[in-house]
Formats: C-alpha cells, structure tokens, sequence
C-alpha cells in the first residue's frame, strides 16, 4: 500500500546565538633579558630573611676567596722578585763587576809585566792572562742571561769585540819590549788608551745596568701588597658585620662557621703583614749592608788597580804624555784614583757592620797611606833621573809601591768575601720569610670561605 508523501512543514533553522563582540587580547607581557630577570629574583629573595642570610653568605665567602687569591697573587709576585734578587740579578750585577776588576787587573799585570822586561815573572804573566780567560768566560755568561735589545747586549758585543784586539796590542808590546824595540811601549801605551777610553766604559756601562735590574728588583720585593691589605680589611668588616647582624637578630654569640672564617682571614693577615715586613727588612739589610759595600768596595778595587796601571805607565812613558799644564799625564790620573780610593774606603767604612767587615778595610787604608808614601819617593828618583831607583821602588821585592798595591787589593779581595756572605745571609733569609705564604693564604681563604657557607647554611636550615 502506497503512503501518501508527508506534508510536514520543514523545521525552521536555529537562531544563532547572539555573541558580544570579540575583545582584543592584551599583548604579552615583554620577557625580561638575563640581568633583570636575575635582579628581579634577587630583589624578590632580598624581601625575606632566608634570601637576605643567602645574599650575606655569598658575599663573605666571595670576599674570603678574593682576599686569598689577591694575597697570592701580590705575595707571588713579591716572591718572585727576592728570588730574582737572590739567585740572577744580583749575580749578575756581581759577574759584571768581576768582568770590569778583571780588564783593570788584566791592565795592571800587563803594565807590571813590561816594566820587569825579560825578568817578568811567571806570576805576573799567569795573572795576566787569568783575567782575560775570566773576563770572556763572564762575557759569555753574561750574554746567555741578557735580552739582545737591552743596554747590556751592546755592552758586551762591544766587549767581546774590543777584547782580542786589545790582547793582540799587549802582545805586540810584549814582544817588541823584550827584544828590547822602543816601539814596545808605543803598543803599550795604546792598549792601555783602549782600555781606558773603550773596554772599562763599556764594562762599567754593563755593570750599572745589570746592577739597576737588580734595584728594580729590590723594589719590586719590598713593595706592600695594598692591594691585599685593603681586601682583607674588607672581607673582616663584611665577617664582623655578618656576625653582629646575627647576634642582634637571634641573641646567638656565635656563629661557628662565620668564627671560623674570621679566624682565617685572620691568620692570613697576620700572616701577609708578619712575613712581608720580615722579608722586606732582610731585604733592606742585604741592601744597605750587602749590596751598596759590595757596590762601594768594588769601586775601590778598581779605583786601585788603575791607580796602579797609571803609577806602572808613568815610568813607561817617562815623560812622554803630558797634561796641557805641562804635568806628567799618567801621574796626575795616578792621584785622581788613589783620592777616589781613600773617598770610596772612607764610605766602605761606614756601610761596614761589623768587625769582619771594618776589619779588611782599615788594613786597605793603611795600605794606602803606606802605598802613597812610598810613591813621592819614586817620583823623586824619577824625576832626579835616576830610573832604575824608580823601577825598583815600583816593582822590586823590597819596600816597593807594588807590595802596598798587593796589600791593598788582599785587604779589598778579603772585605768583598765577607759583604757577599752578608748579602747571601740577608738576602736568603727575606726570600724564605716568603716561603709558603701563596700557598697558605690560598687554602685557608678557601677553608674561610666553606666554613661561612656552612655557618650561613645552618641559619637557613632554621627557616625550612
């Protein structure tokens, strides 16, 4: 059976709901970089006691650590210096005024030699050549531990140039003078003008720059360490300041971690201040006592032997050189020296400490009055004509200026001995006064430091 088709009336569409109009969305809030961010957090932890006790002990143990890394650092620094002072500048300072004493000495012997002629002795031509074997072995030392831009390389090229031809004129004065050819003393003369205007300023350049190095090390060592005075006296304000903080906030006397800190921050002060006045007083005495005698002596050694070389030269020339006064040239460098000896031994005398040092240089000061006093009896030979009552008074085995030479230098050679000993002494003890403070002062900021954190932790862990 068929259906009719239906007739229902199709169903109206749904109303759509009314909507209120969309709202814009408010824009993100902007991100913060890393620094701000991390000061929002800070300032947030500061509101609360837990953040402000984490802010404290970060910043004392912070200042801890910075108070032994700066004190190693500076005390390093000032270590390195004496030890500098100890085993290479003041060394060579010392090699250099050994190289200048040789090329005087080495002058000296060569003067001697030619006056005796064909009777020179054997110890005379050893001395000789000893000196110049010392000088070129110190010349080659010298240069191994010298830069070769610095003043001192010049020096020593110059040196190690002038050096064989001033051998080579003293051998063509050797030998012309013992066959007995006038032109002998022409050689002589001329070597000894090399030494005199070339080798000896060349040397005594190199000696006052080795020996400024060794100031600038001296300096360098007795200089305090400010730096880590003034961080240490920080880091004790900010412990003492940290410690009444908590008594006054809890009425706890102590805190044991933040004691403990103090107690070695303490200790590496005490330290720092004990070790470096020491040092730097060690320093000082080597200085004063050791190195400006052995500065002073040296002077007045060399002072001597070339007093000498101009006494030997004056009967070698005979006349020949003279000032434009009309004055025997030799003689009158003769007295220029031997004034400079008797200044240099008068200052020896009152930078000397002690008996063994006073001791050699009054023997050196009679031996220059002895040496002076016999010279005015070769001059008056000499310049009555009798020559060989002059080289006699000058080279002979009896009452001569050359045994008043040979006294004078013992007595110099014995005083030296004894202020290098004293400098070493000195010198050694300032350098060890140093000794295992970097070290120290590093391992107890760091056990300072650890033991705030952990007085600083103990606090918080009241407020969990």
């Amino acid at each position: 059976m068929a259906h009719p088709p239906s007739t229902r009336a199709p169903r109206a569409p749904a109303r759509a709901p009314a909507t209120a109009p969309a709202r814009p969305e408010a824009p993100p809030a902007p991100r913060k970089g890393g620094w701000a961010a991390s000061r929002e957090r800070l300032r947030a932890a500061a509101t609360t006691e837990p953040g402000r006790l984490w802010i404290i002990g970060t910043v004392v143990a912070a200042l801890v650590v910075a108070f032994g890394a700066v004190t190693a650092w500076e005390v390093t620094d000032r270590a390195s210096a004496a030890d500098d002072v100890v085993s290479h500048s003041q060394p060579l300072s010392a090699d250099a005024a050994s190289i200048y004493r040789s090329l005087a000495d080495a002058d000296t012997a060569a003067t001697s030699g030619f006056l005796a002629g064909s009777k020179e002795a054997r110890a005379v031509r050893e001395r000789y050549e000893s000196d110049i074997a010392t000088a070129s072995r110190l010349l080659v030392k010298a240069a191994a531990n010298t830069t070769g831009s610095s003043e001192s390389a010049g020096s020593i090229a110059r040196l190690n140039e002038q050096l064989p031809l001033y051998n080579g004129l003293i051998e063509q004065a050797r030998a012309n003078n013992r066959q007995g050819y006038p032109v002998g003393g022409a050689y002589l003369r001329y070597a000894n003008e090399q030494m005199a205007k070339t080798l000896l300023p060349a040397a005594q350049t190199l000696y006052e720059a080795e020996t400024g190095r060794l100031y600038e090390d001296y300096d360098q060592a007795e200089t305090w360490p400010y730096a880590a005075l003034a961080v240490g006296a920080v880091a004790l304000g900010a412990l003492f300041w940290a410690q009444r903080r908590n008594f006054l906030r809890t009425n706890r006397v102590l805190n044991h971690g933040l004691v403990a800190a103090s107690g070695a921050s303490v200790v590496v002060l005490l330290w720092l201040v004990a070790g470096h006045a020491v040092a730097a007083s060690d320093l000082s005495t080597s200085r004063t006592h050791g190195q400006e005698s052995l500065k002073v002596l040296n002077d007045a050694r060399i002072s001597s032997l070339q007093a000498r070389a101009n006494e030997n030269l004056t009967l070698v020339a005979r006349g020949a050189i003279t000032t434009a006064a009309g004055k025997d040239a030799y003689d009158e460098s003769y007295k220029s020296q031997m004034k400079d000896l008797v200044a240099k031994l008068g200052s020896a005398t009152g930078l000397a400490d002690d008996d063994s040092g006073r001791t050699p240089v009054s023997d050196a000061r009679a031996a220059v009055t002895e040496w002076q006093t016999r010279h005015e009896k070769v001059r008056t030979s000499d310049e009555a004509g009798d020559y060989t009552d002059a080289l006699d008074r000058v080279i002979g085995d009896s009452g001569s200026t050359g045994q008043s030479f040979d006294r004078v230098d013992a007595a110099l050679e014995q005083a030296i001995g004894h202020e290098q000993r004293e400098f070493t002494r000195a010198a050694t003890d300032g350098r060890d006064a140093l000794t295992g403070l970097p070290l120290g002062a590093a391992v107890l900021a760091v056990l300072g430091a650890a033991a705030a954190g952990v007085g600083i932790s103990r606090r918080l862990a009241e407020y969990r």
